[in-house]
């Protein structure tokens, strides 16, 4: 890099699990130049939140409940590891049954 280079990165600087199944995700994107030293400065950061869930649940018109499982793949790898480690097999059983225990 040389003096006035400007890159981005993307951190994922928050990632919390709250409620035992919900785990919210704090994105910064944060914009560096490159200084005559070789230091960086941060001239800006910015940034995106979103929660996940084990599942998108629902009910018909009948009554019959279904849960699809999220697809965390396009996760970044620190957001699926705490995903995959928090939602235990009884996490998901609990999630399941809050869901239908609160209706549609």
């Amino acid at each position: 890099m040389a003096n006035g280079d400007i890159t981005k990165t993307i951190e994922y600087d928050k990632i919390e699990v709250v409620n035992a199944s919900i785990i919210q995700v704090r994105q910064a994107t944060v914009v560096w130049e490159e200084q005559a030293d070789g230091s960086k400065k941060e001239l800006t950061r910015s940034f995106h939140r979103h929660a996940l869930e084990p599942f998108r649940s629902g009910a018909d018109d009948d009554g019959n409940w279904t849960h699809t499982a999220v697809d965390i793949s396009g996760e970044d790898a620190s957001v699926q590891a705490i995903a995959n480690a928090a939602w235990t097999d009884d996490v998901k059983a609990a999630y399941k049954a809050m869901r239908e225990a609160q209706g549609s």
